[in-house]
């Protein structure tokens, strides 16, 4: 994380989140909630990226999502569609806090001096994409986006949420679970 791309890539996006995706044995092998030494073990295979612009009261706020899947083994198996459901579901829900944080305490949380992004809209979420890249372009869409732009010179589409389908992509979201392989 010391790297110079890195630290220009934290500037233009002081708030990232990540979910990482790790490829879990057979249900028949492992128990149905692993342990956190047995989470430790298991390989990484990709991860999705939400990457924020801006604040919430921009204008020109966005929420900038990205994901991978870099074991080949793992892709065109509906990993990255789950995924970013999961990933879609959390950022786009109203926060909560558990039941006793919220009933003992009625001062901000430590270290809150930045207001929360989340609830973030869903028309402030974007995906950009290799124009040639059809497999992630049918993934948005089958998570309610659609190419609004293409940008000739970085051989990519914008893709956002269908104007009008907010709530409808929202309940879409919300199919994100947990997948064996």
């Amino acid at each position: 994380m010391k790297s110079p791309p890195t630290y220009a890539t934290r500037r233009a996006y002081p708030l990232e989140l990540t979910f990482i995706i790790l490829a879990r044995p057979a249900p028949s092998t492992s128990p149905s909630t692993p342990t956190p030494a047995e989470i430790a073990s298991l390989p990484m295979v990709g991860d999705v990226n939400l990457f924020l612009k801006g604040a919430p009261a921009d204008d020109d706020f966005e929420a900038e999502l990205e994901v991978m899947i870099a074991e080949p083994a793992y892709r065109r198996r509906g990993l990255a569609h789950r995924a970013l459901s999961l990933l879609l579901a959390f950022v786009t829900a109203p926060p909560s806090l558990p039941p006793s944080s919220a009933a003992s305490s009625s001062s901000p949380p430590p270290n809150s001096t930045t207001p929360s992004p989340f609830p973030i809209p869903p028309h402030a979420l974007v995906a950009r994409i290799g124009a040639s890249n059809a497999p992630s372009i049918a993934l948005f869409r089958a998570l309610g986006f659609e190419v609004v732009r293409t940008v000739e010179v970085f051989q990519e589409v914008e893709m956002r949420v269908r104007a009008g389908d907010e709530e409808e992509v929202g309940e879409r979201w919300k199919g994100g679970e947990v997948v064996v392989f």
